[in-house]
């Protein structure tokens, strides 16, 4: 088992500006205990009709569900997600129990 994943993938609006949301995104998940990591990327290779507008794509690692649900409920969670709302165009969410099927070297 591989902890419990979330997984956002995002379109940006056209005028914000990605680098704030990024440091607010990292202050956040510093700000809690219960991501045990997080990464992040953006798209640099994909055809667009592959994409489909998709730019960047953020995931966090918890170890268990309910660390997630906590997580979900954070203060720093709400305060942040507000902000993040409006500056996406579009999003694509998954919460997923993980299966490690290879490990990293």
């Amino acid at each position: 088992m591989g902890g419990f994943k979330h997984l956002v993938v995002v379109k940006f609006k056209e005028d914000v500006v990605v680098e704030g949301i990024l440091k607010g995104m990292e202050k956040l998940v510093s700000e809690v205990d219960a991501v045990k990591s997080f990464e992040w990327g953006q798209d640099i290779e994909s055809p667009e009709m592959l994409r489909q507008g998709y730019t960047h794509a953020f995931l966090m690692t918890f170890e268990k569900k309910e660390d997630y649900t906590a997580f979900t409920s954070h203060p720093s969670h709400i305060e942040f997600s507000a902000t993040f709302v409006t500056a996406i165009d579009k999003f694509v969410v998954l919460d997923f129990p993980s299966v490690l099927a290879k490990s990293p070297a």
